[in-house]
């Protein structure tokens, strides 16, 4: 029997288009993965910092804490940009003023004249205007004026940050700010901040004490002034100075000697 080519030529046509069938489409990529989301504390306490950058102020704080008496303590952002923030007992163990400046390229450690410490107002730069002042020279004081203002501002800090209680004599809204960084070297100190409307701090309660604006601020200068001249040398440190050494000890003189009955 013949073969029939029909039927033949129909098999490899099927076949020829079985072998050519597409292969079925791959699955579409899901949604890329967001960013977690910023908390609405988070976005408000960086829009008041970035209020706080641009405010120009010069303001006194009441600063306890540490088991010591209350201090006032001068903080001022100049119109330029540059700041200075002056700290009664902050340095030396708490017997020498300091005033910590930011001035030109450069941030500066200042001896303050008081009256129970006759140091000379002389200036040492400890720092350039974009760095940390290092530990042993560092009052902390002027950091919520400064540098912690930026790790506010930045929503990529590893911090926390919610809605607080306000601080006692606090005005505006308060936040507590806590790290989320395994790293020692922590951005700011967690704690309350507490800011007006305008970015205005009106309060703090960190590692070294509590800040309360003491009333209305007055108008900033064009620019802050050190507290004296820049030399060199070795600015005041944190540490308390190891007392005096005793004044030396002399044996008392020796008694006379009795004279004897003539």
């Amino acid at each position: 029997m013949r073969p029939s080519y029909p039927l033949l030529g129909l098999a490899a046509l099927g076949a020829l288009v079985a072998g050519c069938t597409a292969p079925p489409p791959e699955a579409e990529p899901g949604p890329a993965p967001s960013a977690p989301p910023i908390n609405d504390a988070r976005l408000q306490v960086a829009g008041l910092a970035a209020a706080a950058k641009d405010r120009a102020f010069s303001a006194l704080y009441t600063l306890t804490g540490g088991g010591r008496e209350p201090r006032t303590v001068v903080a001022t952002r100049a119109a330029d940009g540059s700041w200075r923030v002056d700290v009664p007992g902050g340095a030396l163990g708490g017997t020498a003023d300091v005033s910590i400046a930011q001035l030109g390229a450069g941030i500066y450690s200042c001896a303050l004249t008081s009256p129970t410490v006759a140091l000379p107002s002389t200036c040492v730069q400890v720092a350039k205007a974009e760095g940390r002042v290092p530990r042993r020279y560092d009052p902390r004081v002027h950091h919520p004026f400064s540098d912690w203002i930026e790790v506010l501002i930045d929503r990529q800090t590893p911090i926390a940050v919610s809605a607080s209680a306000p601080l006692p004599g606090a005005q505006g809204s308060c936040f507590s700010v806590e790290s989320i960084s395994a790293a020692l070297d922590a951005p700011m100190d967690i704690g309350i901040y507490c800011f007006a409307p305008d970015g205005l701090l009106t309060a703090a309660r960190t590692g070294f004490g509590t800040l309360v604006l003491q009333g209305p601020p007055s108008p900033a200068p064009p620019s802050v002034s050190l507290a004296g001249p820049v030399v060199s040398g070795e600015p005041l440190g944190m540490a308390t100075p190891p007392p005096p050494p005793p004044p030396p000890s002399f044996p008392p003189s020796a008694a006379p000697s009795a004279v004897a009955p003539g």
